[in-house]
C-alpha cells in the first residue's frame, strides 16, 4: 500500500500555523509521578456532573469507582491513586466556577497497582453491552471536547454507519500526545477497533493522520491485523483538520449538513487515543484513571508527552517539570482551541491533552485591537465558509438572532482561524463564544417564561 502517494483531498481554506512540535514529538509517554493530594472535579466530561459515592476517611485503591453516572449523558470516575478521602467540597475547574470534587492523600508507600475488574470480549458481546463497558469505564472524548464516548457511538434508530474514522491528525500547534499514542499504544488501538466496529456496525475504518506523523501511519500500517478493514489515509497539513467535519471532507469527500451530525452521512469519528483507551481497559474491566499528556512550550525545562493521574493538581505539574522564569500564560490544550488558565489550582481532567507554559518573555507585548479593515483573510481562513468579518460586526450589536438565523453562528466550531489571521488584532472567536452562550441564555430565559 503506497501511504504516502499525492493526496490532494483536504479541506477549503484553513491556516497554516507553525507546528512547533519537533520538540517533543520523538519523546517517549513516561510515567508521572503520584501527587502526595489528587484532586478529582466530578465535572470531566460534558452533561451532568458524576455523584460521589465515597465519604471522607475512607480508603479507596486505584481504579476504584468513586462517582457514579448521573444520567445517560454522564460517565462515572474512578480512583487514579490508591489512598485515603481527606476533602469533599467544592474545587477550581478551568471555567473559572467551582465544582464538588474528591481530594485524595496517595498511600505514600503503596506500589499503585490499578484494580482489576470484570473484562469483556468484543466477539461475544453485543452492542449494547460493549456500550455499557464503556461508559462503566468512564471513557469520554479525549482529544479535548470529553463528550461522553458512549453516546457518541450510539447510532440512533433509523441511521446506519458505514464508515469510522479514526481521528489522528492532531493538528493543534505544540501537541504530540495523539502522535506517541498512535506509535506505542498500536495494538490497543486496534482491540478498540474491534468493540467500535462491533458496536457501530461499520464497514470500512479510516484512520486519518497528517503528513507531519509518517512514522506513525507506516507504524499502524505495518501492525494492523489482516483481519480488520483498516486503511491508513495519509492528508496534507492544515489547520483545522483536526475538527471532525473537517477530516470528513478530506478523508471521504463529504459535507456534514448545516446543523447536521456525521452520522447523518453515515460516519462516527472517534478520537484515536480515546480508541487506545477502550482497547486497553475494556479487555479488564478496568476504569480511565490516567491519560497522556503533552507538556511543552518555550518556558518549560522538561518537555515530554507524559502519563499522568486525573486529579494531578497544575501546579504540582508545573513544580516537577519546572518552568524557565515568570509564568504569564498557561493553557490546557494548544494555542488555538485550549483554555487559559486563570488558576494554578485546578487539577489535570480527562479532556486535558496538553499543557502550555509561556513565560512573559516569550509573549508578545498586549496587541491593540483596531477596526476591522474588510480585507477579508478572515473569511479566506473560515474552514466552513462563514463571514468572520460581518458575524463580528454584528456581535458588538448584540444582533444574536441574526447572527444564528441568517449567519450561522452555530455551525462556527470556534477553531480559531479567524483570529489568528485578523491584522487588526480582533478577537472574533472570543466574540463569537459569548454571542453564543447569550444566545442560548435568550432562548431558556424565552422558554421558562412560556412555562411559567
Amino acid at each position: 500500500m503506497d501511504l504516502f502517494g499525492i493526496y490532494k483531498n483536504t479541506f477549503k481554506h484553513g491556516i497554516h500555523p507553525p507546528e512547533n512540535k519537533d520538540e517533543t514529538k520523538g519523546m517517549p509517554i513516561k510515567q508521572f509521578p503520584f501527587a502526595p493530594v489528587l484532586i478529582i472535579p466530578m465535572t470531566q466530561h460534558i452533561g451532568a456532573p458524576a455523584q460521589i459515592i465515597v465519604r471522607e476517611g475512607q480508603e479507596v485503591y486505584r481504579g476504584q469507582l468513586i462517582a457514579k453516572q448521573a444520567s445517560y449523558v454522564s460517565v462515572p470516575i474512578h480512583s487514579p491513586v490508591s489512598g485515603t478521602v481527606r476533602k469533599i467540597a467544592p474545587v477550581p475547574t478551568i471555567s473559572g466556577s467551582k465544582a464538588m470534587g474528591v481530594s485524595i492523600e496517595a498511600f505514600p508507600f503503596s506500589e499503585q497497582n490499578v484494580y482489576e475488574g470484570t473484562g469483556i470480549n468484543p466477539e461475544n458481546s453485543s452492542p449494547e453491552e460493549i456500550l455499557t463497558a464503556i461508559q462503566d469505564a468512564g471513557i469520554v472524548g479525549l482529544g479535548g471536547a470529553a463528550f461522553p464516548t458512549h453516546v457518541k457511538l450510539k447510532v440512533p434508530e433509523g441511521k446506519r454507519c458505514d464508515y469510522l474514522i479514526l481521528n489522528g491528525i492532531e493538528c493543534e500547534p505544540y501537541l504530540t500526545t495523539d502522535h506517541r499514542v498512535m506509535l506505542e499504544q498500536g495494538d490497543d488501538i486496534f482491540m478498540g477497533i474491534r468493540y467500535l466496529l462491533k458496536v457501530t456496525g461499520a464497514k470500512e475504518v479510516i484512520i486519518g493522520i497528517e503528513s507531519n506523523k509518517k512514522d506513525a501511519a507506516i507504524h499502524l500500517d505495518k501492525i494492523k491485523p489482516a483481519d480488520l478493514p483498516v486503511k491508513i489515509q495519509v492528508v496534507p497539513v492544515k489547520y483545522p483538520q483536526g475538527s471532525e467535519k473537517m477530516l470528513i471532507t478530506a478523508t471521504l469527500g463529504k459535507e456534514v449538513p448545516s446543523g447536521g451530525l456525521p452520522i447523518d452521512i453515515h460516519v462516527v469519528t472517534v478520537n484515536i487515543a480515546t480508541t487506545a483507551e477502550i482497547g486497553r481497559l475494556l479487555p479488564h474491566g478496568r476504569g480511565i484513571q490516567e491519560r497522556v499528556i503533552t507538556i511543552t512550550g518555550p518556558a518549560v525545562k522538561k518537555k515530554g508527552n507524559y502519563l499522568i493521574p486525573i486529579g494531578t493538581p497544575l501546579r504540582y505539574v508545573l513544580d516537577y517539570v519546572g518552568i524557565h522564569g515568570e509564568i504569564a500564560e498557561v493553557y490546557m490544550g494548544g494555542p488555538m482551541m485550549g483554555v487559559a488558565v486563570s488558576d494554578l489550582d485546578i487539577s489535570i481532567t480527562k479532556g486535558t491533552s496538553g499543557i502550555l507554559v509561556f513565560s512573559k518573555e516569550h509573549l508578545p507585548d498586549n496587541e491593540k485591537v483596531y477596526p476591522c479593515i474588510k480585507c477579508g483573510a478572515c473569511v479566506d481562513a473560515c474552514p466552513i465558509s462563514l463571514n468572520p468579518s460581518k458575524l463580528g460586526i454584528l456581535a458588538k450589536f448584540e444582533s444574536y438572532d441574526l447572527m444564528v438565523n441568517d449567519y450561522n453562528l452555530m455551525d462556527c466550531f470556534e477553531c480559531g482561524s479567524c483570529s489568528y489571521v485578523c491584522p487588526s488584532h480582533i478577537p472574533l472567536v472570543q466574540y463569537f463564544r459569548l454571542s453564543k452562550s447569550r444566545h442560548k441564555r435568550k432562548i431558556a430565559l424565552h422558554q421558562n417564561t412560556s412555562h411559567a
